[in-house]
This record gives C-alpha cells, sequence and structure tokens, in this order.
C-alpha cells in the first residue's frame, strides 16, 4: 500500500505548476475566510508588457482552467482518503487477528470488531500509531469532537488550506480549531465488557452466599465433633478408672482383709466395691476442664470471677514462687504475679469468700500478705515473728485474718490496722500450725468472740478471741490418733474431718513406721486413718473414723462438700492412684474416683455457685476442674 501523504504531496506541486503567476501564501490570507480570493501578481518584464493583452487574456483563462482542475483534484483526493482509510483499518484488523494465532483467518465478526474497538480509542486515525501526551503527536481534537495525533492533523490541515476538512466526518475546519487535550489516558466503555462485568459481580456474590452457607454448616460440624470428641473422652475416663478399680479390687483386699479384720477393714472394702453403684447418683461430678500448669504447688478459685489463683514454684527463679492468676474462661488466659523480695515459699493461699478481689498468702519470709486481684499488687503485708505456715479469713467478719505461725503460735489481724496484730496467743506446744480455720459464729458464744480450730502434729486445738485472754484447748476426740497432717471444715454444715499418719518411733537408731505399705505403682505410703467430728454447740461429736493411704512425707489437703439435702462429701488424694477419691460421710464409703494424675495430688479445694458446685484437685503439672450440679 503506498504511503499515505506521498500522492497528496506529488497532487499539490502539480496545482502549483498549474498556476501561472498565482502564489498562495498562508500569511497573506486568514485561513478561517472561506470566500479568500487569491491575489494575482503580474509580470512586469517588458515581454510580459508589450503583449499585454494577450498575457492577460491567456493568464485569465489558465487561472479558470486551473481553478476546475483545482476542485477536481479535491473531490478525487477525498476519496483516496477515505479508501485510504478504510484499507488501513483493515490491514491493522487483519494485523491484530495475525496477532493473536494461526486461525484467526476462522474468527467471527464479531471478534474482528472487538479488535477493532480495543484501538480505537488508542491511535491516530490517520497514521495508526499510539498519540501521546505530549511531544509531536500530542492528543487533539477539533470542534467535531474527533481525535488526532497534532502533527497527523496539521499536516493535513495544511495540506487542503482552506477547504479543508475532517478526515472521519468532513466538517470543516482549520489549524485554530485544533484544541490539545491533558488526559491521563482515553478509554472507552464497552458496553459488552459492562455486562460481562456485571455477570461477573453476580456471580461472585452468589458465591460469596454459598461461602457464608458453608462456613456455617462447617462450624456446626465442628461443634458436633467437639462434643463427639467429649463424650470419647468421657468414655475413655470411665474406661481408665473401670480397669483401675478392677485392677485394685484384683490387687488390695486380700492384704487388708490380713491386717484388719475388724470394723475399719470391712468399711475400706466396702468403699472400694461401691463404687460400682454410685456412679449414677445425681451428685456425680464430672470432669469440666483439665490445665497443664508447671511447678504447681497451691491453688484456689474465685468461681463467681472464674478465676483460678495459682503458687507456683520456678526453678529458673531459684526456686522462688510466683503467683499465676488464669482464667476459667477460654482461651484460659494467665498471667504471672511476682512477689516482692524476701517473701520466700508460699504455704498458704486463700481468696477472700466474701470478696473475690482480694487474695490472702501466708509464707515463710515472715510475711502475711493481702493481693488484690484486680491489680495485681499486694496491697498489705505484715510483718511476722516466725515464719507463717498456714492462714485463713474470718467467716463472721471480712476484716479480720489469721496467721498460724511455725512456732505453734496464732495471730490475729483487723485489716483496717496495718500496723500489728490486734491479739497473739501461744499454743500447746511449738509445733508449726499447719492449718487454721475460722468456724461460724454460734448463739451460745458471747458476741464479737471468734471462735478458730487448727490442726498441728499434735491435733486440732481451738482458739477464741475477744474475750477473755484464754489458751487455746485440745479436742480430745482428736489427741492419740497419730500425727495429725490435714484438716478439712465445712462452714455450712459444721462438719469436720481430721486425716493422721501413724508416729514414727526412734530406738537404737532404728525407725521403724507402723502399717507401713508401700505402693510399686506411685511409691510409698503409710496407711493412716480419717476422723470426721460434728461441731454440736460449743462441744465436737466423733460420727465415724476409716483407714487410708496417706502421704509419709508430704502434708495433703483435704475438702468437705456439702450436698444440703443429702449426706456429706470427703474429698481427698489416694496415694495409690494420684487421683481424686470421694467418700460419703460418716461411713467413708467411696462414691466415686476420679481421673488420676501422673503426680500426686498437692492441694484439693471445694467451692460452690446457686446452681453448680466446682471441685478443683491440683498437682505438680496439672490441675483439674470439676463440677456438679446442685439439687
Amino acid at each position: 500500500m503506498a504511503e499515505p501523504y506521498i500522492t497528496d504531496e506529488q497532487d499539490y506541486d502539480a496545482m502549483q505548476l498549474l498556476e501561472i503567476g498565482l502564489e498562495l501564501s498562508e500569511s497573506e490570507y486568514s485561513e478561517e475566510d472561506e470566500d479568500f480570493i487569491p491575489v494575482v501578481e503580474l509580470d512586469s518584464s517588458p515581454r510580459f508588457l508589450l503583449n499585454s493583452d494577450q498575457a492577460t487574456t491567456t493568464t485569465v483563462a489558465a487561472a479558470a482552467e486551473n481553478i476546475n482542475f483545482q476542485e477536481e483534484e479535491v473531490d478525487v483526493e477525498e476519496e483516496r482518503n477515505k479508501r485510504r482509510r478504510v484499507e488501513k483499518l483493515g490491514s491493522g484488523g487483519d494485523i491484530c487477528c495475525r496477532n493473536g494465532g494461526d486461525d484467526a483467518g476462522g474468527e467471527s465478526s464479531q471478534n474482528s470488531q472487538w479488535n477493532r474497538s480495543e484501538f480505537d480509542g488508542l491511535f491516530c486515525p490517520i497514521c495508526m500509531e499510539a498519540w501521546t501526551n505530549e511531544g509531536d503527536h500530542h492528543i487533539c481534537c477539533l470542534p467535531c469532537g474527533h481525535l488526532f495525533g497534532l502533527s497527523c492533523i496539521e499536516k493535513w490541515l495544511r495540506q487542503r488550506g482552506r477547504l479543508a476538512k475532517c478526515p472521519q466526518c468532513n466538517r470543516k475546519g482549520t489549524l485554530r480549531d485544533i484544541r490539545k487535550l491533558f488526559v491521563p489516558r482515553i478509554a472507552v466503555v464497552d458496553e459488552e465488557s459492562q455486562k460481562r462485568i456485571r455477570f461477573l459481580e453476580e456471580k461472585c456474590a452468589s458465591l460469596v452466599t454459598k461461602d457464608v452457607d458453608l462456613c456455617k454448616k462447617e462450624s456446626e460440624w465442628k461443634r458436633r465433633e467437639a462434643a463427639l470428641q467429649l463424650e470419647v473422652q468421657k468414655c475413655k475416663e470411665r474406661t481408665i478408672y473401670l480397669e483401675h478399680l478392677l485392677g485394685d479390687l484384683q490387687s488390695r483386699p486380700s492384704g487388708l482383709a490380713t491386717a484388719y479384720r475388724g470394723s475399719q477393714g470391712h468399711e475400706f472394702r466396702n468403699s472400694i466395691y461401691s463404687d460400682f453403684y454410685r456412679q449414677g447418683s445425681s451428685s456425680c461430678f464430672m470432669l469440666q476442664r483439665e490445665l497443664r500448669v508447671d511447678g504447681a504447688r497451691l491453688f484456689d478459685v474465685d468461681a463467681s470471677g472464674k478465676i483460678l489463683l495459682l503458687v507456683r514454684r520456678v526453678p529458673m527463679m531459684g526456686g522462688s514462687h510466683v503467683l499465676t492468676k488464669m482464667s476459667l474462661i477460654p482461651p484460659h488466659e494467665s498471667e504471672d504475679i511476682f512477689l516482692p523480695p524476701g517473701t520466700k515459699i508460699i504455704k498458704d493461699l486463700h481468696i477472700s469468700p466474701t470478696n473475690g478481689s482480694l487474695a490472702l498468702f501466708a509464707s515463710l519470709g515472715k510475711k502475711l500478705s493481702v493481693l488484690s486481684m484486680e491489680s495485681n499488687n499486694v496491697i498489705l503485708s505484715y510483718d511476722l515473728p516466725a515464719a507463717a505456715w498456714s492462714c485463713s479469713w474470718d467467716l463472721n467478719c471480712s476484716h479480720y485474718v489469721y496467721a498460724g505461725l511455725q512456732n505453734g503460735s496464732l495471730l490475729v489481724f483487723d485489716m483496717r490496722i496495718t500496723g500489728s496484730p490486734v491479739e497473739s496467743r501461744l499454743g500447746h506446744t511449738t509445733d508449726p500450725i499447719h492449718t487454721v480455720q475460722s468456724l461460724q459464729h454460734i448463739s451460745t458464744l458471747p458476741s464479737g468472740v471468734k471462735t478458730v480450730v487448727s490442726a498441728s502434729s499434735v491435733g486440732m486445738c481451738q482458739w477464741n478471741f475477744g474475750c477473755e485472754e484464754e489458751r487455746p484447748f485440745l479436742i480430745p476426740e482428736t489427741t492419740n490418733q497419730g500425727v495429725c497432717v490435714s484438716l478439712a471444715y465445712c462452714a455450712s454444715s459444721d462438719d469436720i474431718v481430721v486425716s493422721y499418719r501413724p508416729r514414727v518411733e526412734m530406738s537404737n537408731e532404728v525407725v521403724s513406721q507402723t502399717l507401713f505399705m508401700p505402693s510399686p505403682a506411685t511409691g510409698q505410703g503409710v496407711l493412716g486413718s480419717h476422723l470426721h467430728l460434728k461441731r454440736v454447740g460449743s462441744n465436737y461429736e466423733k460420727l465415724g473414723i476409716a483407714c487410708s493411704t496417706v502421704s509419709g512425707i508430704r502434708l495433703p489437703k483435704s475438702s468437705i462438700i456439702d450436698r444440703q439435702n443429702q449426706k456429706p462429701l470427703f474429698a481427698t488424694g489416694d496415694e495409690v492412684s494420684c487421683g481424686l477419691i470421694l467418700q460419703e460421710l460418716p461411713s467413708f464409703t467411696a462414691t466415686q474416683r476420679l481421673k488420676p494424675h501422673q503426680h500426686f495430688i498437692y492441694d484439693v479445694k471445694y467451692t460452690s455457685t446457686h446452681s453448680q458446685g466446682l471441685l478443683g484437685c491440683l498437682s505438680e503439672d496439672t490441675v483439674q476442674l470439676f463440677s456438679t450440679k446442685l439439687s
């Protein structure tokens, strides 16, 4: 195909040659004047002057002929330009089709129109080259609105002079009509693309709706899976319990029958066999949570605030203790509370029964401290004359707290007085007081008298504060039973259980321990006893006693569960299985054995709300929480 502008320039030169004596200058006429008549300049040479008449006639005729010829050339040129643009568009479309693949010749006319529309808004229709935002080929337009490259349209209009028209619509235009456009990009909205976009948007919305439905179904499946896993876990716990119980039945009764042929051995065997028949009881405890902890020693539970407070031993800190506050709400977030220097080992810990935001703890650093559960700071600390082994809140007045010391003394503090104890008493012996319990006030005592029971190795003592100074007295029923290692008290029912292990007698540097019974499964234990007492007025009534395997070294913890209209339960750790065993009082008949631990049980606590009872037990690396519905 010929170049678009070569023919135009040749025709233009021919027209200039035919115009004898005529010169068209763009500077001498206005391009907007459509009635412009070119000026004819006559030759002033002598030859011309001699033949002036003939020359004039010839010139006029030539000029007329030239004008007619020029008009014909313009018409022919316009036809050529139209044909040339069509050929260029066709060739451009062919190029696009060839670039698209070898089989482009088989594409439909719709595809050809689509390809042509793609570059209609991107290329100059004169030269078919992309226009630019600056330079010679700057994008511009004529008053009719058609777009061109600046250099192309200027050349086009100059060649045609006053007869110049728009190459696309043939509307008259001049150089002064050219307007530059300053745009980042020209894009033509395509209806087919818009329809495609709307279709894809609808499809996307449909997929989003389907995704939401699938997410809901997935959540439901996960919930059902969790419920099934919980059922499987319960079945596994039941299987482990039955296997342990079967092994216990096969290995233990023969030895016990030999050692105890009396009523105590009979009660102990009955407590083992009764496990099979008590599982359907309404007071059955079910495992609610099992949380992993490191170096745990003591704990307490705030049921209303869903908070678990732990005492942990941290080997990296030289074996010192820290407090860890853990939420009972998943994901069970925890926070360590570091104690002031000099606190040392914590021996006892209790959350206030009337104000769950306060916790009381006693330590071997001769400190009795009150911790704020809200700020995680020690807000009150008392200096003690000796190391503290136990502590307790007063059940009748939330301002009073008690501390049992290593030298056998018992101190009373009023938290409104931060300097010193309000009362201090010496005990019967200098043995450490390992347990302190405040008792409910009874009408037989004068107003303002506070009654406290404590436990040391000699047995259980009662202390009366707020009256004339008197020494504590031992409860007769608790003496001569062995070494007192634990005391549990239920404030709502006034039930008390005191635990003992046999005394160690030294003779000729030979240590003999009575009724020593090794346990190959978990280490060594001794056969001790549990004594059940009930407070009646100012006296204590002995209701029952039973033997049990207890630790020969540690001071175990235990708890009493008040079941309101049913007999109370006694919860204590079993040294053989390292699990928690529940026994009905006063017969000490075992009603339930709970999931065993890998290590010995260090602490047991029970608390309740209006509709639920919560029982917790703690070993070195695990804390278990069991729950039951209260009638």
